[in-house]
């Protein structure tokens, strides 16, 4: 069998003696994991269990068990990485392959899992090094523990460790993302050599916190500018409705990156923006700019990402159109479709299309969820029942707190509140305000006033502060024609000094977007609008 780097080696072969043997596989190992693909993680896996077979690898001294740590950990395998890890004692075990440790959890969205490892490296008095802070200060930003990272912070000055441009920007990036911009920029100010990754760290933190303004201003000092700089300052236009920046911001990003064009990521991440802003203009001007830079064969990813802005910007035909013109779709682009026709109530398409989907692709709990939501906004019940039994039984899906959501909306809605009950009530997990609430909606729809009340009174337990669900029993009262109830609940509410959060709209105009709250036309900003409005309709 051939290996990487032409390496040639009979398996199993045992006639080398057995330093030189071991040292033969290590550097085996240590090829596949140069090489990350799949043909090097199959001949991995095949070293490991020759390894495994003639028993090498118990050796300490070998040093394979490290060698396959590293190789798993770069290949994404956190757990078997770890599980590898356990096999090695730990005088063996030095602060790299910690650290390897440590930052595949970080890279595969592990974070808790990643600090419990830094824990028990300082446990076993391992000292970390500047590469080491790398992976806690990521970890920290993704829970925002700032608290443990000034600390890892502080650790490093005392120690004198090395300030590295990577490791300055990871502590700048776990400061901005916990919203400690001063301590940020006085890290950003003591970095002697500045990175392209250092100003759009900074940049992502300024637009966060201190608004999009000074985030233009942070962007036009930059001295170099790369695709994320250019992305963030992009979406960040059109999530805040200023479709005439953005345009004018692509185009400037466009003849800067002339020879390479706008990414598949970039593409998405303003789609993604768009989905959220309401953006058609910018959406489709993306869409045109994905035709001619990419042809008929959209990017999988660019063709779910517009799949799900259009579905959004209530263009579900568009969705459709985009759909059905991939040429290779992915579970992710199923669920996509699936969810924008259940937004728009086309619940028997929806079944149509899971029909279809399954002869393709094997369907997710995600899917689930849209086709249990498609049911219960067609009024569907018996298809969506039926779905919803079946998950365990033939799709080998474990139902999720959603899919019970949806279930007992469903049969809510339909006034099968006993059945809703039992639903809730052999629920394997504790049910969430979701579940309760729609139980509580269906209650006021129906005028099942004693089991509303008992049911709020376990809302209250999971969310004291919400006012949607005392606003929704004190209704319940009055049209029982109990106005004293409800005066009592609201007037309990207003000793709590809990207030009804009012209602936000926004429109889009002259390439801007004007929020303003319902009923308030006394916010100069909104006799504006109402202005502007006026004009559109006499127009």
């Amino acid at each position: 069998m051939k290996w990487p780097n032409g390496i040639a080696i009979g398996i199993g072969s045992s006639t080398s003696p057995h330093t030189s043997l071991s040292h033969h596989y290590r550097s085996l190992i240590r090829a596949c994991t140069r090489q990350t693909n799949s043909q090097t993680l199959e001949q991995g896996q095949k070293l490991h269990a020759t390894l495994f077979k003639n028993g090498l690898a118990a050796s300490p001294a070998s040093f394979l068990n490290n060698a396959l740590l590293h190789f798993y950990a770069t290949f994404d395998f956190p757990f078997c990485a770890h599980k590898v890890f356990d096999e090695i004692p730990k005088s063996y075990v030095d602060t790299v392959d910690w650290t390897t440790l440590m930052s595949c959890y970080v890279r595969n969205c592990l974070p808790r899992e990643a600090l419990s490892i830094f824990s028990f490296m300082r446990e076993e008095g391992v000292e970390p090094d500047e590469v080491t802070f790398v992976s806690l200060f990521a970890a920290c930003s993704r829970l925002g523990k700032v608290m443990i990272g000034e600390q890892g912070h502080v650790y490093m000055i005392k120690k004198g460790l090395p300030f590295i441009v990577t490791v300055s920007n990871a502590a700048m990036d776990m400061y901005v993302k916990c919203g400690k911009m001063e301590d940020a920029r006085r890290l950003f100010d003591e970095i002697s050599e500045r990175s392209v990754v250092s100003w759009s760290v900074m940049l992502s933190g300024v637009i966060r916190w201190e608004g999009i303004q000074n985030g233009r201003y942070w962007f036009d000092q930059m001295p170099i500018r790369n695709e994320v700089a250019w992305t963030l300052m992009v979406v960040a236009y059109i999530q805040n409705g200023f479709t005439r920046d953005a345009f004018s911001l692509i185009c400037n990003m466009i003849w800067s990156m002339y020879y390479f064009g706008l990414s598949y990521v970039t593409l998405c991440s303003f789609l993604s923006a768009c989905s959220q802003s309401g953006d058609l203009i910018v959406g489709k001007w993306v869409h045109a700019y994905a035709m001619r830079a990419m042809g008929k064969e959209l990017h999988v990813m660019v063709g779910t990402a517009l799949i799900d802005m259009y579905s959004k910007c209530g263009r579900i035909e568009a969705a459709c159109k985009v759909f059905e013109n991939l040429s290779y779709r992915n579970v992710v682009a199923w669920n996509a479709i699936l969810s924008g026709l259940a937004m728009h109530g086309r619940g028997k398409c929806v079944l149509e299309h899971f029909n279809w989907m399954v002869t393709e692709v094997e369907p997710d709990d995600i899917t689930f969820v849209s086709v249990l939501s498609a049911c219960n906004h067609s009024g569907l019940v018996h298809q969506g029942y039926r779905y919803f039994k079946d998950l365990g039984p033939r799709y080998g899906i474990t139902p999720k707190i959603e899919h019970y959501a949806c279930m007992v909306d469903l049969l809510g809605r339909a006034g099968r509140l006993k059945e809703a009950e039992v639903v809730v009530m052999e629920m394997p997990i504790p049910p969430n305000e979701f579940v309760l609430g729609s139980l509580l909606a269906a209650c006021g729809l129906h005028g099942k006033l004693p089991l509303g009340e008992h049911i709020l009174q376990e809302l209250i337990q999971i969310d004291p502060l919400n006012t949607e669900y005392h606003v929704l029993l004190s209704n319940m009262y009055t049209l029982a024609g109990r106005q004293k109830e409800a005066d009592s609940l609201r007037q309990v509410l207003k000793s709590r000094g809990i207030t009804k959060v009012p209602g936000m709209s926004s429109i889009h105009v002259d390439g801007q977007v004007h929020h303003f709250s319902s009923g308030d036309k006394s916010h100069p900003r909104t006799q504006d609008v109402y202005f502007m409005l006026d004009e559109m309709i006499s127009n």
